[in-house]
């Protein structure tokens, strides 16, 4: 009896300590849409802190922002060079790793922060990259890992910003998060943490979702629903596009 009477009072306060602070998210755009001449999107992040009482006393409130692609497993190859020729030596399949990944924080991210807490909810870059293990043989396997974020990093699908969330009065806030042009098309996980003295005090989710529209849209699916017939439309264009400037060379060669 006892027993039960404890465990219906934490029930009972469990809703209140998790609605002490919670966020109110928007977004600028909940779609992106990929045509021909995209060439990239800016998110605008942006939403205030909902209080059940007075702003708590201790550590400021910090904000956390993530946004990531769809995540997919890839391989990835370590090249020698033996003979004067380079060539593939060992290779780690990483089991996950996120498209596209963006962090911004209100403030330095190890501050704002602890190891812990990244490793609970995988905040940080190199926590997004899920990789169970490599061969025994294979000698500094995490290198792999690092060279897919320094790889994506070059490109500009992978960033951490600092200090780019501004924070008003511990209950406004507001970001802005740059997508590049190659995204790729599927469902993007926006997250905002709430951070407290490094611990996460609450979170949100949402999703953001990229798509191929018009003629893109079109080519994208007979690329993988009629591989046939979109061959033999790519092999005519080309052939046709080949032709039609071979002829205005001719042309303007005869003038």
């Amino acid at each position: 009896m006892v027993r039960s009477l404890i465990a219906a009072l934490c029930l009972f306060c469990l809703p209140a300590v998790a609605a002490e602070e919670q966020v109110v998210l928007g977004l600028s755009q909940d779609r992106v849409a990929i045509t021909a001449t995209f060439d990239g999107s800016e998110i605008l992040i942006f939403g205030a802190i909902k209080r059940e009482a007075p702003i708590p006393e201790g550590p400021p409130l910090e904000v956390i922002v993530t946004v990531a692609g769809p995540s997919e497993p890839l391989t990835v190859r370590r090249k020698e060079r033996k003979l004067g020729i380079w060539v593939n030596t060992d290779s780690v399949e990483v089991d996950l790793a996120p498209s596209f990944y963006a962090v911004a924080t209100s403030g330095p991210f190890k501050d704002i922060l602890t190891n812990t807490e990244d490793l609970r909810y995988r905040v940080s870059i190199e926590r997004a990259i899920r990789s169970v293990g490599a061969a025994m043989h294979i000698e500094a396997a995490q290198d792999f890992a690092d060279a897919v974020i320094r790889i994506r990093e070059s490109e500009s699908l992978y960033s951490i910003r600092e200090n780019t969330v501004a924070v008003d009065e511990q209950t406004l806030f507001r970001t802005s998060i740059d997508m590049p042009a190659d995204l790729t098309e599927g469902d993007y996980a926006a997250r905002i943490f709430l951070t407290r003295g490094g611990n996460v005090v609450s979170q949100y989710e949402t999703t953001i979702d990229v798509r191929k529209v018009g003629l893109e849209r079109f080519l994208y699916n007979m690329s993988r629903e009629q591989p046939v017939w979109y061959g033999l439309m790519s092999l005519v264009i080309a052939i046709a596009a080949g032709w039609g400037a071979s002829t205005a060379f001719r042309l303007l060669r005869e003038k």
